[in-house]
């Protein structure tokens, strides 16, 4: 048995899934788009331009993906994140400002909250990216 994370880009995310994936195969070393399946033309779910299914590696770790043109009652949501340990401040730093930035939202500045909260860490931000995926950055000890 195995299991990843799956994103579903609907709504005003729609058609933004190839943009999305490959900012962040660019962000993160040892990643890649693995594959990349359109719709065909009169499928339902989707158009040629859309991505009906896919898979990349952040760092080496697998997700899947589509987009589909569905009116869903749902999208992305905060409660659900995408959690990256980071190896140094410059990192973080880094990530928490192209993540965060043209479009983005900041939820928890990045700052040192203390030993006691956020995983023991001495650096932790969480925000949201311009497509509205969630990501918790931590700079353990």
């Amino acid at each position: 048995m195995t299991t990843t994370t799956f994103l579903t880009f609907v709504g005003d995310q729609c058609g933004k899934a190839e943009e999305a994936i490959k900012m962040y195969t660019s962000l993160f070393p040892n990643s890649e788009i693995k594959s990349i399946l359109k719709y065909l033309e009169g499928e339902a779910g989707g158009t040629p331009e859309l991505i009906k299914y896919g898979i990349f590696t952040l760092n080496g770790t697998e997700y899947r993906f589509s987009e589909n043109n569905y009116n869903h009652a749902w999208s992305f949501t905060p409660g659900v994140s995408l959690f990256v340990e980071c190896n140094s401040e410059k990192e973080i730093e880094d990530l928490f400002e192209k993540l965060s930035s043209n479009g983005g939202k900041i939820m928890v500045p990045l700052d040192n909250y203390g030993t006691e909260n956020f995983f023991l860490s001495k650096k932790f931000g969480w925000c949201e990216d311009k497509y509205g995926i969630s990501w918790q950055l931590n700079l353990s000890e």
